[in-house]
């Protein structure tokens, strides 16, 4: 195996201007699909965090039928204390769960006594709320940020704040119907505005979960929904099985399952530009498979037309076509190693550049977002051990062309 490994390398070094404009093009390709991965990969873990650390959790448990309804935001659907109390018993045992957060989510006119308009509010308890979106904080951009929210305030979203000409300590009027339909009017003092972020729930106000029971004139401690946070968000798809199964199991009074899960992903829009960049590495992936399939047969194909009498020399002293098989073969192994090792450490220096770099862009109503892409050991395996695949696999057609000629009609070549 040593002697067809050298006589390979020697044959490519032959044809030096061929093998580097092959090399060129493999090492061209594979660091163009890790820079993207790298890249793409980046951008979507920061914008899946912004969305999960500050607004939405990993996932959330509702009432069944309440996501559906969502719109309306139907306070006849929120979960009853003996419901809320079982499913954080749940949550209490599960060794993934890092924190959760109670919320009660109503819609209200909001007036600052000389506009009215439409405001749909978060109720929470400011400690929970912070352990399951430690991000929701840095959003707000005007007023106290020591204290998510007090009592008697709420934090409102910034598109109202500007279209209201509202600031951090004036007095507001919030008008909300319960339940049973009476209405109810509270005033409360402004404590902040909130940063928009992309998609529902981006535009909703804060305030506290006791003070929403009182516009809404609860008496029970019942709740709309429960955001969740993980410990490490990798494991959401089996967390999110354990808790369907779960919960299953917990019947309304008509024999149905009482509760619903759902995950980010099916409660945020985003989920489908994330599934566009996983889409797109796809199609990245596939040109690079293309770059290089084209590249290495065509020069095996050239390398055994311009060697048809050194074939036929050899195949004449003996050699066997299983061996001239494997010396075309590892001719594009060869070819495929140096060209992922080169592209590899290529992709490394730059990704470590944009990384001292720095560069910071605007997604949406969000400014300032830094770009940090990484480079995981798994995509550069992946990467290289594709191009080294689809480079052997790529020399398996003029290897066996190679291997099955006919030594005298190959002399006889000119």
């Amino acid at each position: 195996m040593n002697k067809i490994l050298t006589i390979a390398a020697r044959n490519l070094l032959r044809y030096q201007r061929r093998t580097l404009l092959t090399t060129l093009l493999i090492t061209i390709g594979v660091t163009a699909m890790l820079l993207f991965v790298s890249t793409s990969g980046s951008f979507k873990t920061m914008m899946v965090g912004q969305i999960t650390d500050s607004m939405l959790g990993h996932f959330q448990i509702h009432r069944k039928g309440y996501v559906s309804s969502i719109d309306s935001l139907p306070l006849t659907m929120n979960m009853k204390p003996q419901m809320v109390d079982k499913v954080e018993s749940i949550l209490a045992e599960h060794s993934e769960v890092e924190a959760w957060s109670s919320r009660i989510k109503l819609g209200a006119m909001f007036s600052n006594f000389a506009e009215t308009t439409n405001i749909r509010l978060n109720g929470v308890d400011p400690e929970k709320e912070v352990e399951a979106c430690p991000e929701l904080p840095k959003r707000i951009i005007a007023g106290n940020k020591e204290k998510l929210i007090e009592r008697g305030k709420i934090l409102v979203p910034e598109l109202i704040a500007k279209g209201m000409k509202v600031k951090p300590g004036d007095a507001v009027v919030l008008v909300a119907t319960n339940k049973d339909g009476s209405v109810n009017g509270i005033n409360f003092v402004i404590q902040g505005v909130l940063e928009g972020i992309s998609g529902p729930g981006g535009r909703d106000g804060y305030m506290h979960i006791d003070d929403a029971r009182e516009l809404l004139r609860m008496e029970d401690n019942e709740i709309s929904e429960i955001a969740i946070r993980l410990k490490n968000p990798e494991n959401l798809r089996d967390v999110l099985q354990d808790f369907k199964e779960n919960l299953s199991q917990l019947k309304n009074q008509q024999g149905k399952p009482a509760f619903e899960v759902h995950g980010w992903d099916k409660l945020s829009p985003f989920s489908n530009i994330a599934n566009m960049i996983d889409l797109m590495t796809l199609f990245i992936k596939i040109m690079l498979i293309s770059i290089v399939l084209i590249s290495v047969m065509n020069v095996m194909i050239m390398a055994v037309y311009e060697r048809i009498r050194e074939i036929g020399t050899i195949s004449a002293m003996g050699t066997q076509p299983g061996t001239i098989l494997k010396l075309f073969i590892t001719e594009g192994l060869l070819l495929g190693i140096v060209g992922a090792f080169i592209g590899s450490l290529i992709s490394i220096a730059i990704v470590l550049g944009l990384q001292q770099a720095e560069f910071s862009f605007s997604f949406g109503r969000q400014s300032g977002l830094v770009l940090y892409p990484e480079l995981a050991i798994k995509d550069i395996l992946i990467a290289s051990v594709m191009v080294i695949v689809v480079a052997v696999l790529a020399s398996l057609q003029p290897a066996w062309k190679a291997s099955r000629m006919d030594p005298i009609t190959a002399l006889r070549h000119v």
